[in-house]
This record gives structure tokens, C-alpha cells and sequence, in this order.
């Protein structure tokens, strides 16, 4: 059987795992020992960078902000480009910008829960009509074209609008990301530990690991996150999973005492944000940036859940997906009403597969219920339930917390 995304042509990095170290590197804004012309530099790089994608835009703040907590829940769309001028002829010519990485940042609306969703590159679904932000140019509507195509018809703007329509969510926030900033930004961190079940030499991402336990950075870092053949069954569905290892280890990483509190970490972070991201207009502020990084903060890591949007391989090529559409609408359903969920642990994820030196998954259990007060101000002796995560048959995906290793081709 032919396998879905087998293309000579590497994806792009992972996107939304640097969105997430970008939010959680501004914090280092709100502090006092941070100069003001710090917060100026980092604002003029941001404010030049910015993109329209039809929302309000915010304006700058040059001064060192006095940040307050961000009110209710938001989204945010990631995508990493494919052809960054910056990157030169390293990972081969092409003749256009693709989004082949697209990562949604869902936080719930009282912070206590978040989601990130990864949609495959070579997904079949219906575009709106977008506009070429360059050139003006009026794409009409489309109706069967593969997800990675949005950005070439029209920049961040269409990937945001595709998006939104496919889940039906309306989303506020995005942001263009780079091969670049991958490089820069595991560097500044010091570093991700993954976790290998045997080794893997890809020559085509130029990845060469031994197995098990490695911590990666810079160029190793990029290699391991654009590798498809080296992974499972060599598909861009074995990538997302491979990338969700990264994406959880890297979570565990950021939200660590050591990082969180490393001034200097958490400023190069902020260098590279502002030199490597282009960032929605609605985005561009830093105060606002500094008061979602708090958000992130607060959430536990089972909190979290890293989720593969349901696919299937199209009957018609196999080297494309389509959606599973009753098991996206559950999903959907539930992050539109801020529910708690969790992916099948029985639904097959190829590409990685349970540490076996970590300790396994459990379901969570409902903390002990509260008294419901009566009329009269006394509790009455019937609680009520707490809610307990439904899990969503056939889902694959993980919880940050849970630990994986990358399985060999």
C-alpha cells in the first residue's frame, strides 16, 4: 500500500511548540530588571513583521508593561512555512510557500485546560476564497485542494479562514513561523530530551540518533522534526506523532522551574520570536503576549492534550486524507465548549509508542465532589459531580505529560 505523504519533498518544522516557548518567553517582559528600550526593540521588530488576517490590530506599547491577567479563553493558529527566505537552497528549491505545518492552540476560557491540534499537510478539504496579500489577486474558492496549498493562495490570512471554517471555531491570534527559529530556539532553551526505541539515520533530514535518550539542539533538533522516512511507516501521520514527542518534552522543558526562571534563556527566546515569527496584527502587542504566556503557565501537563486531527487515507489517493468527520465533530464540540476529553489510548498512533522507563498513562479520576449548598445555606448531603474527561474513541494523540519514544522505520 502506498503511504500517505511519501513526496521526496521534507515538511517544515513543527510550529506551534515555538508559539508556545514564544508566549511563555515574553513573560521575562513583565519583570522590572528588563530595560525599557528591551521591550522597544522587541515591539518594533514584532509591529514590523505583522500580518493581517481581518482582525483588530493592537497597537504597540514601547514602554515596559504593567501586565494584567488575559480574560477568558483564545486561539491561535501556527503554521510553518516551507520556503522562508531566510533558509536559502539548504532543504532543496521550490517554486512556492506551502504551510505544511499547522498547529491550533486552543486554552480554554477560566485557563484550567488546553489543546494543541495538528491538521496533516496533505489534507483534502474545502478553501474559501482567499486574496494574495502581495498582489491582490482574488483566489475563488476551492473545493477539494490539499491544506498545505492556503498559504499560497493566500499568505496567513487563508490558512487562519481554512481553518476556521474546517473546525468552526473563530480564531484570533496566528503566527508564521520558520526553519530558522526551530534552530535558534531549541539552542536557547539548552536543549530537548526525545527518546528513541532504536536508532534512526534518515539521510534525507540528515538525522542520525542512537537509541534511546538524546538531548537535541540546533541543526539535530530540525533533523528530528522534519524526518518522515525515519519514523514509523515512513507517512506524514508518523511525523505528527514523532513531532508530539518533541512537542510534550519540550512543554515539559518550558514550563520548568530552570527555564522559566533563566532571564537569559527567556530573552533569547524573545530575540528569536522577534526576528524569525511573522505574527498576526491582532498579536503584535507585547503586553498581550506577556498576559497569554501566563495563561500556559497555569495548566497542568495532563492538562494538555496534543491531538492529530481524524483522518483517514482518501479511497480515491492513497497519499492523501481526508477527515473522519464524526470523530472531528466530537472532538470540536468539546473544545468549543471548553469539555474535558482525552485521546483512545487503544487508537493506534504509528510513529512512536509508550516509554517504557516512564511511568503509564492512568485515566484521571473525578476529585472528591463538593456539597451542594441548600436554600438555607447548609450543604445538602447529595454532591455534586465533578466532571471526569470523556475520552473520544478513536482519537489519537497524548497529554503532555505522557512520555513517548520515536519508533524506527
Amino acid at each position: 500500500m502506498i503511504k500517505h505523504g511519501r513526496l521526496p519533498r521534507q515538511g517544515a518544522v513543527p510550529a506551534v511548540l515555538r508559539g508556545l516557548a514564544i508566549m511563555l518567553a515574553v513573560v521575562l517582559l513583565s519583570g522590572a530588571s528588563v530595560a525599557a528600550w528591551v521591550v522597544w526593540d522587541l515591539t518594533s521588530k514584532v509591529n514590523s513583521n505583522a500580518v493581517d488576517i481581518g482582525r483588530p490590530g493592537a497597537s504597540p506599547q514601547p514602554v515596559v508593561p504593567d501586565i494584567d491577567a488575559f480574560e477568558g479563553g483564545f486561539n491561535l493558529l501556527v503554521i510553518g512555512a516551507d520556503n522562508d527566505p531566510e533558509q536559502g537552497a539548504a532543504f532543496g528549491e521550490r517554486a512556492s510557500t506551502l504551510n505544511d505545518v499547522n498547529m491550533l492552540l486552543h486554552v480554554a476560557e477560566d485557563h484550567s485546560s488546553a489543546v494543541v491540534v495538528s491538521f496533516p499537510r496533505d489534507l483534502i478539504i474545502p478553501q474559501p476564497a482567499c486574496t494574495d496579500p502581495k498582489t491582490g489577486e482574488v483566489h475563488e474558492a476551492r473545493s477539494a485542494p490539499q491544506l498545505n496549498t492556503a498559504f499560497e493562495r493566500g499568505g496567513l490570512a487563508c490558512a487562519v479562514a481554512t481553518i476556521s471554517d474546517l473546525t468552526g471555531l473563530d480564531i484570533e491570534y496566528a503566527a508564521q513561523m520558520s526553519f530558522a527559529s526551530v534552530v535558534s530556539m531549541t539552542n536557547a532553551v539548552g536543549g530537548v530530551p526525545v527518546c528513541l526505541s532504536a536508532p534512526i539515520r534518515d539521510p534525507l533530514s540528515s538525522l542520525d540518533l542512537p537509541a534511546g535518550t538524546s538531548v537535541i539542539s540546533g541543526d539535530t533538533a530540525l533533523a528530528f522534526l522534519r524526518t518522515r522516512h525515519g519514523v514509523g511507516d515512513g507517512s506524514d501521520l508518523s511525523r505528527i506523532a514523532n513531532q508530539q514527542q518533541y512537542i510534550s518534552s519540550l512543554v515539559r522543558k518550558i514550563k520548568s522551574n530552570d527555564t522559566l526562571t533563566d532571564v537569559t534563556k527567556l530573552y533569547s527566546l524573545a530575540q528569536v520570536a522577534a526576528k524569525h515569527v511573522n505574527l498576526s496584527t491582532s498579536l503584535a502587542n507585547l503586553t498581550q503576549m506577556v498576559a497569554m504566556a501566563r495563561t500556559l503557565q497555569t495548566i497542568d501537563l495532563d492538562k494538555l492534550n496534543l491531538i492529530q486531527y481524524p483522518v483517514m487515507y482518501d479511497p480515491d489517493d492513497p497519499n492523501r486524507v481526508i477527515p473522519v468527520q464524526a470523530i472531528a465533530d466530537q472532538l470540536f464540540e468539546r473544545i468549543a465548549d471548553d469539555r474535558p476529553f482525552l485521546p483512545d489510548p487503544s487508537a493506534e498512533r504509528t510513529g512512536v509508542e509508550q516509554n517504557p522507563t516512564a511511568p503509564a498513562p492512568t485515566t484521571p479520576t473525578a476529585p472528591p465532589a463538593t456539597p451542594r449548598p441548600t436554600p438555607g445555606g447548609t450543604a445538602s448531603a447529595t454532591p455534586t459531580p465533578a466532571p471526569t474527561p470523556d475520552v473520544i474513541a478513536g482519537l489519537q494523540g497524548q497529554t503532555a505529560l505522557e512520555e513517548t519514544c520515536s519508533v524506527a522505520n
